[in-house]
């Protein structure tokens, strides 16, 4: 059979030795599936742990450096300015140049921009690193995601990848905690930066020895006026979100970018159906499954920020927890949610599909947010709050790698790298709402709390404890709209695409 196709693909009166080429490209990757699978999952972990991994080294590096508390967020929001709004454009770059490509080229530079952030000297130089590894980022994530989804086409081989791929995925925050604490306090908050020049080094010669070569895709052509407008509208509505946590919802700045954002997306849309090669076809969309792992994605990324950001700030400022003590306590999170992740692709996926699955991940998240509501001082880790985290980590796994699988399913080859950038950008998009969104219902309630109030140490605490109350309280909330929007809209069974969305990937 391979021999037709390559008759196929290369007419006879052409030389076939392009064909055989192929054929000997598409045995190799064949052979070295799982070794790909190892450098897309490094790589997945390498941008995944850096949304979370400096978080814990702030305050050290802050202290080197001399910049303000005002400053601080720019540390962590120039990577989430540049990944957010670049995504789309990285995942079409990886369509243009081929994915090999993309992929070292964004390996060697998110490695460089994280060895310019870590020997930074001034507070400029950190923050002009951090958007480099955002931006080298934006194209490295939707490649390694088209990689997982064109090197795996079986469904049992690609349920079990996407098992994997949805555990690092799922538990790449908590890693970053776990190793952040562990790094800041026996090193340096610079390795904090510096050790992804070792995940680089490590996927960088397992892409050259495991990846197939592929050449440029010349069908695939650059949409400029929708990658202008799709760009500006991301960066507009990550920034908004962004400065609603520090400057408030009314603040100009704020609902004046988001409006913007609102409004450059929507011409977005409106470019998509109008130009000959869209840079995101809305077919990708249309199908109804996809747009429920979608969303499914966007839910799970802002609720889970209730668990990495507030639950942190508890361990640190109410139980008083050291930064590597803090990253271990995330440990069971991060081996439950490894766990569940492949079982639900492997094992439970294929005999129901993703309707009952996705939706109990929610409820189940949000029954171990609500739980968490209940902390107080007095708490202590065994008995008061791994509980709560275990359920929340077997829901969180239960979601993450069926909507990343569910949402790739069957995209055509050309519009893998797309399609796949596109669950990323719901992704981030979600993380920077539920950041912003999360961090101002929190500040909103410790304010509250204190007004009419002496400022007592006493009363201090008990004004933190209800703002991390509030966060875990409105995280569990986005994740139960989540399980009644995902429930109602995942077909039943297992999963297919609609006859008029996105085609399925050409074998």
């Amino acid at each position: 059979m391979s021999s037709t196709l390559a008759r196929e693909a290369n007419p006879p009166q052409q030389d076939t030795a392009a064909g055989r080429a192929a054929l000997r490209s598409a045995d190799r990757q064949h052979r070295h599936r799982w070794l790909i699978l190892a450098v897309i999952a490094m790589a997945q972990l390498m941008v995944v742990l850096d949304a979370t991994i400096v978080n814990i080294a702030l305050p050290s590096a802050q202290a080197d450096l001399g910049f303000s508390n005002g400053d601080r967020q720019w540390v962590v929001t120039a990577y989430s300015l540049a990944f957010g709004s670049l995504l789309l454009i990285g995942g079409r770059i990886a369509d243009l140049i081929g994915r090999k490509r993309a992929l070292i080229i964004s390996l060697v530079g998110f490695a460089g921009a994280s060895a310019l952030a870590g020997a930074a000297s001034s507070f400029e130089i950190l923050v002009a690193g951090r958007a480099l590894q955002g931006a080298f980022g934006a194209l490295l994530a939707p490649t390694a995601l088209s990689l997982l989804t064109t090197t795996f086409t079986d469904a049992k081989e690609r349920a079990k990848a996407f098992g994997i791929y949805g555990a690092v995925a799922g538990a790449g925050g908590g890693v970053g905690l776990l190793l952040g604490g562990f790094l800041t306090e026996h090193l340096d908050w610079r390795w904090t930066l510096y050790v992804n020049l070792i995940f680089a080094a490590v996927a960088l010669a397992g892409a050259l020895a495991f990846l197939p070569q592929q050449g440029r895709d010349k069908s695939v052509k650059i949409d400029v006026p929708g990658t202008i407008t799709v760009t500006a509208g991301l960066f507009a509505l990550v920034y908004g979100f962004s400065n609603a946590e520090h400057h408030g919802w009314s603040a100009v700045g704020t609902w004046g970018l988001l409006a913007a954002g609102a409004v450059l997306i929507a011409v977005f849309v409106w470019l998509q159906t109008r130009v000959e090669h869209p840079l995101l076809p809305l077919r990708i969309l249309r199908d109804r499954d996809r747009g429920a792992a979608s969303i499914a994605m966007f839910v799970a990324a802002a609720g889970m920020f209730g668990v990495n950001l507030f639950l942190t700030y508890y361990l640190q400022q109410i139980l008083g927890y050291s930064p590597m003590e803090t990253g271990l306590a995330f440990l069971p999170m991060i081996i439950v949610v490894m766990i569940a992740s492949t079982l639900a692709t492997i094992v439970l996926a294929p005999r129901v599909g993703p309707k009952p699955i996705v939706p109990l991940g929610m409820a189940l998240s949000a029954v171990g947010l609500m739980w968490m509501t209940g902390l107080d001082g007095d708490s202590t880790y065994l008995a008061h709050v791994m509980p709560p985290l275990l359920v929340f980590a077997l829901g969180l796994g239960l979601v993450m790698s069926l909507a990343m699988s569910t949402a790739t399913a069957g995209i055509d080859a050309a519009d893998a790298g797309v399609g796949s950038a596109s669950v990323n950008t719901m992704q981030q998009i979600g993380g920077s709402i539920g950041t912003a969104l999360l961090s101002t219902l929190a500040a909103s309630a410790a304010t509250d709390y204190l007004a009419g109030r002496a400022p007592t140490p006493d009363v201090v605490t008990r004004s933190a404890l209800e703002s991390y109350s509030t966060a875990y309280m409105w995280s569990a909330i986005f994740f139960a709209i989540g399980a009644i929007v995902c429930g109602l809209m995942f077909r039943r069974g297992a999963t297919k695409q609609d006859d008029d969305a996105a085609p399925t990937v050409h074998m």
